[in-house]
């Protein structure tokens, strides 16, 4: 007998994300109507914003008919139109629940949210039983499905009525038992850009995994027309993009413009229509060059973007595309330093080799450096951060390129007063070629990161590893 009059409202199962909805039905002499699946309000009662694409129903005309039980790689929202059903879900998913059981009666007042990789299956207990379910993908032959037997003694689900006199099919009968069951991996992580020098950074970071993929450029190109056909998207739960086009200088000419806007912003639209469809959270690493420099206070999150070159405008642009992403961070970072070139090791060669450069005294910022941009995209991912825009810089006070290059010349044996400072203009005016304006004030206020417990590490004593560990 359905219960009418209850209220919306969720109860948490023994299995990890799966939750047991009651459904408020309204009945009277002629019937009863409910709201099957209503995502403002289930959404706000805390339903997962799942996207389903596809309705199936299971329609089944007697008593005692059983099916499953199946774990696909989608989620599942599963309810009953009419009659009354047992329903059995068995955790199938990689790590501590595997193997967990929890078992419910369902009829058209209770629906159950079943998340990707636990296993359903159900008896029928009335005739004439519709069993509905939405999903949020739509079958394939290339996805992973995991299966196990009905009769699993460890799982050992008490069937109301036994296995031996209903009907089942012969592919469920021959499922194997949890003892061979090959758990379902989780959602994949895939780190785009991974041989440049943030790359490099997130694979120290996150480590050889089955569940990490890391793409190159020859691997996987974000100017590639076909990018949406690379991959089975829906396979994977997390992008990090650290792959762009970066060159400043080169973006203010014919070539290098169209360079930029194809890598920075065609690609990471397609990346934000990948991720939106599939359900997968992106991550996008920016830059201070989307504002103009000139507020005397830090840049907050909410600040206005004024980008001053090409660069900047189409970092400010891709930014304003994955911004549309429902699950979403835009971490934005300044003066990044890695492995490979970058002013820090060009001022350690220059101590070396007895120059006395002057370095521009106008421009004010905080070094990141690549593992720590790495680490803080792995924290907000771990503790499951609010999505948005996070600064994300070394911490700790300002500094000019002049003060980072007087305190590189002093760690590594040099006199710091060899360097000596220049302003922007004049240190461009004597030379050739085109150069990009540069944001006078670089500095990001980190309040919001550190809100979600991520403390960066200060700048300048970042910097004096960085050079211990390189041997300066």
């Amino acid at each position: 007998m359905t219960e009418y009059g209850k209220a919306l409202g969720a109860v948490e199962t023994s299995i990890p994300g799966l939750v047991v909805w009651d459904l408020p039905v309204h009945g009277d002499a002629r019937g009863w109507f409910k709201e099957n699946w209503q995502r403002e309000k289930m959404r706000a009662a805390g339903l997962p914003d799942f996207g389903p694409v596809q309705n199936n129903i299971s329609f089944n005309d007697a008593v005692g008919t059983t099916r499953g039980i199946h774990a696909e790689p989608w989620d599942k929202w599963v309810s009953v139109a009419t009659g009354r059903i047992f329903g059995a879900w068995v955790d199938l998913r990689e790590g501590p629940t595997f193997g967990a059981v929890f078992t419910a009666e369902l009829d058209p007042s209770k629906a159950i949210f079943v998340p990707r990789g636990v296993g359903n299956a159900y008896q029928t207990l009335a005739p004439d039983t519709a069993y509905v379910y939405l999903v949020n993908d739509h079958w394939s032959p290339d996805a992973d499905y995991t299966f196990l037997n009905l009769a699993d003694e460890t799982a050992a689900i008490e069937w109301p009525i036994p296995l031996s006199e209903v009907e089942i099919s012969p592919k469920d009968r021959a499922h194997p038992l949890l003892a061979d069951v090959v758990p379902m991996a989780p959602r994949r992580t895939l780190v785009i850009g991974a041989n440049g020098q943030l790359g490099r950074a997130l694979r120290a970071e996150f480590g050889e995994h089955p569940s990490i993929e890391y793409a190159a450029r020859d691997e996987l190109d974000l100017a590639d027309p076909d990018l949406e056909g690379a991959r089975r998207w829906r396979d994977y739960g997390v992008i990090i993009n650290a792959a762009a086009y970066t060159a400043v200088d080169a973006a203010e000419t014919a070539e290098g413009r169209a360079s930029a806007w194809a890598a920075n912003v065609t690609g990471v639209a397609t990346l934000a229509r990948i991720a939106t469809d599939a359900g997968i959270t992106l991550v996008h690493v920016s830059s201070d060059y989307v504002f103009d420099g000139t507020k005397s206070t830090p840049y907050t999150e909410g600040d206005p973007v004024g980008p001053l070159g090409v660069y900047g405008q189409t970092k400010a642009a891709g930014d304003a595309v994955v911004a549309t992403v429902p699950r979403h961070y835009i971490v934005r970072t300044s003066w990044v330093i890695g492995e490979g070139r970058n002013f820090v090791r060009t001022m350690a060669s220059l101590a070396e080799r007895g120059v006395d450069p002057a370095v521009v005294d106008d421009q004010t910022g905080r070094l990141t450096f690549t593992h720590e941009i790495a680490r803080g995209i792995r924290h907000l991912l771990e503790v499951d951060a609010e999505y948005g825009i996070y600064n994300l810089t070394g911490g700790g006070e300002a500094s000019t390129w002049y003060d980072i290059a007087r305190r590189v010349y002093l760690a590594t044996g040099a006199d710091p007063n060899r360097v000596s400072p220049i302003g922007t203009d004049a240190y461009y005016a004597g030379s050739e070629g085109v150069h990009a304006p540069r944001p006078r004030s670089s500095v990001l206020d980190l309040e919001k990161i550190t809100r979600t417990g991520f403390t960066p590490a200060p700048a300048l004593p970042s910097l004096d590893d960085y050079l211990a560990a390189a041997g300066q």
